[in-house]
Order: C-alpha cells, then structure tokens, then sequence
C-alpha cells in the first residue's frame, strides 16, 4: 500500500494565439488550467488537471487544494473509487456541479495517472486498452472565420493530419451558417466528416429550423443545439430536426448522462475534467455502449486519447481549440484523422512547469 503524502494545487492562465469565439461565450482571449500533482509515499506523482473558458478557475484552485485534499492525504492512492466517491458525497450539498466537480476531475486524473505509472502500464492499457488509434476530429471555435477563412483553417487542420471537421454555428443569421457549410462541402466533398457545433444557441423550434437547413450537406451530427436541462427539447429537435444529437460537455455527472441518452442525444460527449474525472467518463462511456451509442468527447485530447483507446463504442475524439501544445514536452499525435495514444507509463502528458510559470495566475 502506498499513501497519498502531498498533492500541489497550481492555477494558471494561458493566453490563446488570437482571440476566438463561439456562439454563446463570448470573446475568449485565454484559458485557464488548474493543475493536480499527487505524490505518494513512495515519490511517485500523477498529474490531472482541469480548464475553464477564462473565468472561475481561482474557485476551482482552492476547492482543490483547500478543500479537497486534507480529505485525501494519507489515504492509499489506489483506492480510486472510494476516493471518489467519499469526495462526491462529502461535497454534494454546496457542489454537485461547478467548480466542485471541475477540481474533483482534476484529482481523479492524478489518481489514475499515478496508478498507471506505478503499474508501468499507458492509462489506456490499464483501463482495459482497446486501440490506442483513436479517430479523432479537429474541433475549431471559428463562429467568426468567413466561409473562406474556414475553408483555409481547414486545409491547415488536412495538413496537420485531421481528416474530419467541427465548425461552428448559431450566427445570428441562418443563412450565413448554411452558407459556411456550403463552403465546406464544395471544397471537400460530400464524404468528409463534418459536424456542427452551435453552443446552446437555440431555441428548441431554431434549432429544428436549423437541422433542417443544414440536413442537406449531412452532417455527422448537432451539437448542443440548446441547453442540456431540456430533456423534451432535445427529443424534438431529433425526432423533427432529422440529424443525430451530441451533447454532454456541459453535464456533470453520469445520471445527468442517463438522462441525456434517454432524451435522445445518439452522441454522449463527456468531458473529463468537468464530468468528474477518468472515474465517471468510463462509466458513462459503458453506459452509452450499454445503450448501442457511439461516445465522443470534448475538451482535454492529450489525457481523453487513452479513455476512448479503452473503449470499443468510440466514435471520435476532438481535438480541441484551447490545446496545451505550447505547454507539454510532447503534444498529440495526428496521423491520417486518429490520434494515437502514448506508450509510455501514465497518461504521458509531461507538463513545462517552467514555462506554465510565466503564465501562472
């Protein structure tokens, strides 16, 4: 058995190339990254973290290392599921969602990073392994690119090694949204995959006046056409909008996804570092198989490569826009539209703590 002696609490913030902006978040010129590094009595350490699209990220910070981790100090590092469960409970009444869960994510990830690397096995392997090529998709926040701009952005994603495309939608004007789906169809043909992705921007009756509209170029599916409290109004929008449904970014827990699978959304999407950590992702990951659906992901594609490599229902992994490239020894790996996972012991993300310390919040 071995303890858990310490765990370090960073917060940073990380400045983006260009400002980028989707749907209903505004203008984003940065994110932030809360950090977990677990060590055991033994010097061994596991590494989880956590982002936000710019704000939050100092509650997040000290539920973590203020809250949470005099709870788990001295307690043996591979009992994960007791960990997580005690925590989630001992944090229900004034968390259950937010930042709560966001730093509970963070931990979680530590947890199972340590416990890979003390098994000297790649995260992937040790939740089951499955494939460690992973198709994957390259999911822009370009709601403000110019059909053109798009089309560019997207030769460059070809170049890097994507062969399949998340745009943005939910512009003021309809019309200007086919006709960026257009674009994308006339310059690649009717095989590339392509989804659309509109940040909870409708209506439940705009979002099925959305679906079909762009029914016709086919994309692969919807994504979160309205907020993911309306279990009715996502039922509508499949049943009279006629294209699959994505969603789960914005949910926080596995009975949240039940939920969410039994409204209809055909593509559960959970998020690692917000739906509680590695712990519920592969729960809600069986869940959908147990239900003959496809899992997706959002968010965090250096650390998620290894939970959809475990997963035999997998569908795509995103790459995502805010991505720690600048921030890692070793980023993602593209090759012909999959990402492929590490061999090494862990998840295999090697933060530059040095360089994260000019950011630091």
């Amino acid at each position: 058995m071995t303890l858990i002696d310490r765990i370090q609490t960073d917060h940073y913030v990380i400045p983006l190339p260009r400002a980028l902006e989707d749907a209903m978040h505004g203008t984003m010129t940065g994110f932030e990254v809360v950090t977990a590094r677990v060590t055991d009595s033994d010097g061994a350490t596991g590494v989880g973290y956590t982002f936000t699209c710019g704000v939050n990220g100092g509650a997040i910070a000290d539920i973590l290392g203020r809250e949470m981790t005099p709870m788990v100090i001295g307690r043996d590092a591979a009992m994960i599921e007791a960990i997580w469960k005690d925590i989630w409970w001992a944090f229900h009444y004034g968390g259950r969602g937010g930042p709560t869960v966001l730093a509970q994510s963070a931990l979680d990830m530590a947890l199972w990073d340590l416990k890979a690397v003390k098994a000297d096995l790649p995260l992937y392997q040790l939740l089951g392994g499955y494939d460690a090529a992973v198709p994957c998709y390259a999911g822009g926040i370009d709601i403000d690119l110019t059909p053109q701009e798009l089309v560019d952005q997207t030769h460059q994603n070809i170049a890097l090694g994507h062969r399949a495309i998340k745009m943005k939608v939910g512009r003021d004007l309809l019309r200007e949204d086919v006709a960026k789906i257009a674009a994308m169809r006339d310059a690649f043909g009717p095989d590339m995959p392509l989804m659309v992705d509109a940040n909870m921007k409708y209506t439940v009756d705009a979002a099925i006046r959305a679906a079909r509209a762009f029914n016709e170029f086919d994309p692969v599916w919807f994504e979160e056409p309205i907020p993911p409290e309306d279990p009715a109004g996502h039922k509508r929008i499949l049943t009279e909008g006629g294209i699959p449904i994505a969603s789960g970014e914005n949910l926080r827990s596995l009975w949240e996804f039940r939920t969410a699978i039994e409204s209809g959304v055909t593509f559960p999407e959970p998020d690692v570092t917000n739906c509680g950590g590695v712990t519920p992702f592969m729960k809600i990951a069986r869940l959908a198989e147990a239900f003959h659906l496809p899992v997706t992901s959002h968010g965090a594609h250096d650390i998620t490569v290894h939970l959809l490599a475990a997963c035999p229902n997998r569908s795509y992994l995103e790459a995502h826009g805010f991505g720690l490239e600048n921030y890692v020894e070793t980023p993602l790996k593209i090759e012909n539209g999959h990402a492929i996972a590490r061999d090494t012991p862990g998840h295999g993300v090697a933060f530059d703590w040095e360089k994260l310390e000019r950011v630091r919040a």
